[in-house]
This record gives structure tokens, sequence and C-alpha cells, in this order.
């Protein structure tokens, strides 16, 4: 039997990981086909790192992990646009919202907007005027009639020169139907946080320990006073082109900040205090538990984006997870994809 010399390479690079990266990850060699990275296998200590963590992040667990593929970077304007050109698709922000469909979601007996409401749109950012308590998002996120993909803040907004930074304004629909499209899959979130950590066990961040704040520039967040002030000493009020900081040990950009990244599982917060959350790596619970918003399944999401610091979210830590609705649409919530070995074709 023969065997390309690149697929030697992917064998040897899984067994030396295995053997000798945990305690020197730093020996990994990338290796990348067609804009993704092979993510070696291995045993996951999933869960919060520091007392930043919340209950949904405890208690750590280990989760054994197979080898796949992952996009290096969050899918790109111009990406998701040739996944457009090629089949029509039209994007769950693009589309007049089905009342009878929505409502399922919400507390019973909730009065129907106005139909001028229910026109095709999305939620977008707003900075607030002044210093406000950060226990209502309501005050800073804004329904916005116009607001998609194509017009990440608004109708009157473009991506013309953003084609390298990530899509947004994509539901978790969305970000299903293109990974299928690329013949490609969500990654489930032990998966995610498996990637974003790189091989450095117990790490806060993507890249180690290092307070985000400090030395060297690592991701794109919110630089100032949540929501009020941004002073955008990275250069960025919004999402930065894709590769703007340096990558993870993986060889993977803006695992941190930038923006929200869709994985595959039901957000349960109460998941990883059962037996099953202790298993080899599966898509999660097969329906989402939050109290509190007890009417709403939510998808997670992963990463944090160019909103969070750690006066708000600290989104950019490995272990955060939040969630959100399957068909709602933010300006600072994208994905990358991923793919199992042997599926490269």
């Amino acid at each position: 039997m023969r065997f390309s010399l690149y697929y030697v390479l992917i064998i040897l690079s899984i067994f030396c990981f295995s053997a000798c990266s945990e305690s020197n990850p730093s020996s990994f060699e990338i290796i990348r086909k067609d804009g993704m990275v092979l993510i070696p296998k291995g045993l996951l200590n999933m869960g919060g790192d520091n007392q930043q963590a919340d209950a949904n992040e405890l208690p750590k667990h280990k989760v054994q992990i197979s080898s796949f593929w992952m996009d290096e970077t969050e899918v790109t304007n111009k990406q998701f646009a040739t996944f457009v050109n090629a089949t029509s698709y039209v994007t769950v922000a693009e589309r007049a919202i089905d009342w009878e469909k929505m409502k399922l979601d919400l507390p019973p007996n909730t009065p129907k907007p106005p139909d001028s409401l229910l026109l095709a749109g999305a939620l977008v950012f707003q900075a607030t005027e002044q210093p406000i308590p950060l226990n209502d998002p309501g005050r800073w996120w804004q329904w916005t009639i116009g607001a998609d993909w194509q017009h990440p803040e608004g109708p009157e907004s473009n991506i013309k020169n953003k084609m390298n930074h990530p899509v947004v304004q994509i539901a978790w629909e969305d970000a299903a139907a293109y990974a299928k499209w690329a013949n490609k899959r969500l990654p489930t979130e032990a998966e995610w946080e498996w990637a974003s950590r790189g091989g450095k066990e117990d790490a806060i961040y993507p890249w180690g320990n290092e307070n985000i704040n400090d030395g060297v520039k690592k991701a794109n967040f919110w630089q100032g006073l949540f929501p009020y002030q941004n002073s955008e000493t990275d250069g960025f009020f919004t999402t930065a082109p894709s590769k703007s900081y340096p990558p993870n040990t993986y060889g993977l950009y803006d695992m941190a900040g930038n923006v929200w990244e869709w994985c595959t599982d039901w957000l349960d917060v109460e998941y990883y205090k059962k037996a099953s959350a202790s298993t080899a790596n599966t898509n999660g619970p097969t329906k989402g538990y939050n109290p509190s918003m007890p009417f709403q399944q939510e998808k997670v999401i992963r990463g944090g984006s160019f909103l969070c610091n750690d006066d708000y979210c600290s989104g950019y830590r490995n272990s955060r997870r939040m969630g959100s609705s399957v068909d709602t649409g933010l300006n600072h919530t994208g994905f990358r994809c991923v793919k199992d070995l042997g599926n490269e074709n």
C-alpha cells in the first residue's frame, strides 16, 4: 500500500502531539490544507480556569477529542458571498419575520408587534450616550430593519471594503447551511474549546495566561467603558480583518474576540454537572436549558467578540460559553467550520 507524503506527515503530527506537545506545545507542527488546519486528538480538560468562570463553565471535566480539520479563520464575507452566489441562499435576516413561529420562543400572551417591525432585519449594536448598568442588553442592541450580512450595521452600511472581515448577521441556520454546502460542519462545543486552547492545558486564553490588556495586541475586543466609550486602541470599532492578530499554537486566528462563533451544541447551563458531559466528544445535550430564557432554545456561541472586555463578558476566555437563539442575527456573531478526518474531498 502506498501513502502520500502528505498523509504520512499527518500521522506523524498526530503521534508527535500525543507523545510530546502537552509539555511543549510550541513544538507542534502546523499542517494546513485549503484554508484549514489539522487539530490533533487529545484529552480536553474542559471548563473554567480562573475566578472569572461562570457557574455554567464548571465543574471542569475530561472529554476525549478525535482529530479534525478546522478553518484557520472565521468565515469571511468573501467566502460567504461565494456560497450565496452559488446557491441563491437567503439568510434569516433577509426574510420577513414569521410571527407564528417567533412567538413559540416567547412568554405566553406576548403581544404581537406592529407589522412594520416584522420586516426583514437584525440586531445592531448601538453605543450608549452615557455609562449604564450592564444587566440589560436591550439598552445597547437595536432592532434594525434592513440589517443583514451585506449591510451589517443597517441598510446604509455595506461590506465593500470588508471582504476579508468575518461575515456577521449570521443566524445558526445560516451557518449550518454554509457548512453543509462546503462539505463541512459546525464544531461541537468541546472541539471548539480544545482547538482554542492550542494544547495549553488550563490556559485562560488562546495565547496563554497573560492578561489581554498586557503586552502585544492579541485580539479585537472592547477597550474602554462598555457600552459607552471605546478607545479603539486596536484600531477597530467593529470587526477586524482576518489574521490581524497572531494565531494560537494550532495556527488558528481570532479564536478570541472579533466575532462570536456558532457551535452545533444546544446550550444547557447545567450540562457540565451531568455524567454525559465527560464522554467522548459528542454534540452535547439533546435540548437546551437556560432558566434566564425559559421559553427560548439556544445554541452555544464561543470566543467573544469586538464588544467583550473584562468588565462585561470576558468572552475571549477559552472556557466562556454563551447562547443565542437559532434565528438571531447580530453584527458581532459569525462562525467557522470543521471537517472530520478522512472527509477532505
